[in-house]
């Protein structure tokens, strides 16, 4: 049957021959034709049907189930992030890179930052809200000559950085149990729990089995965890912050110390680029900020649901982050002190010294445990969907095997499965460096910074025409969040390939660049046995997304959307 639109595109007799391939329903649209919007049964709203009609006008099935509103999309971002645990598990590097005011400025710093990174993915989500995320959006953003490449980098990018933030997120959380447990001390300084490397293995294997068989089983169940998620996290919140503050059985830092104190002495960088080192604190905690747009196509209304959930939820993690920090640097003990510490946690030794019972101090610390787990869990999801995305357009070796959706679970079962087998190898590194978390979170940062600076940039270069017709459109304000993005997205990318102190042995060296080079040696080397030839990119027509597009708007067109 020929194709019923015309070939304007170089790549629409591709997505035809790439969609008949795939089984996946096409329709024809004509200029007299338009869109069905009752087709299956749907909400009163008609959101359901809208959304899927856009994303079969980008060329994919609907086959995930459209479950979460917009509250449980905001819950879930900021699960993702899980303020304050983010925080506790990274407060090392702004101790070594120069206290307090590391901790603070850096954190409203990188806050503000990441609030126009969101601002910028949300406008370019409000017009291509799919489950390929800013892989789909640069393709389509980018211009015929290199929007190949260009996709093909942006999605192993973010599907690097998923993975590998995935696996910092449960290893993190395996060395923070590690430390919780050794506020009980055999005598002072010394723990109960030896911690020898396989044991953190072990716990770390634990801990990404049950997140996986938590996904992958209680799928349905989820957006109420995630919901739960949020009460525990501010109940948690004010516990700590009631009692480190009330107690404070070594007395209180002054405001001077809180907001002013600038040590960079144990980092060995110049002070400058010690205070920017300190920044993968914040930086890690908020990489998860364009992880939800893997939720796409399990949402009702995506094109505004997402963008008001990435933005909303910064917001919120802002303030959430500085109620947490600044009781805690009010109440710090000696900063070259928690910078020496074997751990690399301070955050339960900083309790502790408030609190001065080690039974008080786990009771305060079981929360952000307990929210770990949900992080953990928040975070295999969006990387199972993100993985899965990019397989079903062949960009990832064993496609065929990583695009299937288990139909009993609703969810990319093969897909989250291969994640965990690579998340387990890699937490193999710990047994040869100590520093491995460093590698992880690093890679992990830089590769979703790197990946959300794709779209951004081709937005930039095209004038950002193709995002006016978009429910989120910032005018005017769009440019100025786009530029400072990219600014800091040319920061970071070296930035976190930094050791955190100098000068550097091998057990403590940052091997995020390793890590980092390992993937793309992978990316591209697949690229060349099989992309060059056959990778065409998402299957789409882009005069079917307009139109899919402007149903939607104007099917939503002055309704609340939550």
């Amino acid at each position: 049957m020929a194709n019923p639109l015309p070939n304007k595109d170089p790549y629409g007799a591709q997505s035809d021959a790439f969609a008949a391939d795939n089984h996946l329903h096409r329709r024809s649209i004509g200029k007299e034709r338009k869109l069905s919007l009752g087709a299956r049964s749907l909400g009163e709203d008609g959101g359901h049907n809208s959304a899927d009609d856009l994303l079969e006008a980008m060329g994919y099935k609907a086959e995930l189930t459209r479950s979460r509103s917009t509250l449980q999309v905001a819950f879930m971002s900021f699960v993702l992030a899980s303020i304050p645990y983010g925080l506790a598990t990274t407060l090392y590097y702004p101790l070594v890179g120069g206290g307090p005011a590391d901790i603070i400025w850096g954190w409203v710093t990188v806050s503000l930052i990441i609030l126009c990174v969101a601002a910028s993915l949300g406008e370019i989500t409000s017009v291509y809200p799919t489950s390929g995320g800013v892989y789909y959006q640069t393709f389509m953003l980018a211009a015929p000559s290199y929007r190949l490449i260009m996709s093909w980098i942006c999605g192993w990018a973010f599907v690097v950085g998923n993975i590998t933030i995935t696996l910092a997120v449960n290893f993190g959380t395996t060395l923070f149990f590690a430390a919780c447990i050794n506020v009980f001390e055999i005598e002072p300084e010394v723990g109960i729990f030896a911690a020898e490397p396989y044991q953190i293995y072990l716990i770390f294997f634990a801990i990404t089995i049950l997140c996986n068989v938590v996904s992958a089983l209680g799928n349905k169940w989820l957006p109420y965890l995630d919901t739960f998620a949020i009460f525990w996290t501010f109940a948690g919140l004010i516990c700590i912050v009631v009692c480190v503050l009330a107690i404070a059985k070594n007395g209180r830092n002054d405001a001077a110390y809180v907001f002013g104190e600038f040590d960079p002495s144990n980092s060995g960088w110049p002070a400058g680029w010690s205070f920017c080192v300190g920044l993968l604190h914040a930086a890690y905690a908020t990489s998860s900020t364009g992880m939800i747009i893997s939720m796409c196509e399990e949402v009702r209304q995506p094109a505004t649901q997402v963008p008001k959930a990435m933005v909303g939820t910064i917001v919120l993690n802002t303030i959430a982050g500085l109620i947490f920090l600044i009781p805690l640097v009010f109440v710090m003990p000696d900063q070259a002190e928690l910078a020496a510490l074997v751990s690399a946690q301070p955050t339960p030794v900083i309790i502790k010294s408030a609190i001065g019972s080690s039974g008080g101090t786990i009771a305060l610390l079981l929360p952000l445990l307990v929210l770990a787990l949900f992080c953990g869990i928040g975070c295999t999801t969006a990387s199972s969907r993100c993985t899965w995305a990019f397989a079903r357009d062949g960009a990832i070796p064993g496609s065929k095997w990583w695009k299937q959706v288990n139909p009993k679970l609703d969810v990319p079962l093969n897909a989250m499965m291969m994640i965990m087998v690579v998340e387990l190898a890699l937490g193999l590194i710990y047994f040869g460096s100590s520093a491995a978390f460093n590698a992880f979170s690093g890679v992990g940062v830089i590769c979703l910074t790197l990946s959300y600076a794709c779209p951004i940039l081709m937005n930039v270069i095209t004038g950002r025409k193709q995002i006016a017709l978009g429910n989120f459109h910032l005018g005017k304000l769009g440019w100025f969040c786009n530029i400072v993005a990219l600014c800091w997205s040319a920061l970071a990318l070296p930035l976190f390939c930094m050791p955190t102190a100098i000068p550097v042995v091998p057990e403590y060296m940052n091997y995020a660049s390793v890590v980092f080079f390992a993937f793309f040696v992978v990316a591209t080397a697949w690229y060349f046995v099989w992309g060059k030839k056959n990778y065409q990119g998402p299957p789409t027509h882009e005069d079917a997304v307009l139109e899919a597009r402007r149903a939607s708007i104007i099917s939503h067109d002055g309704k609340a959307q939550f």
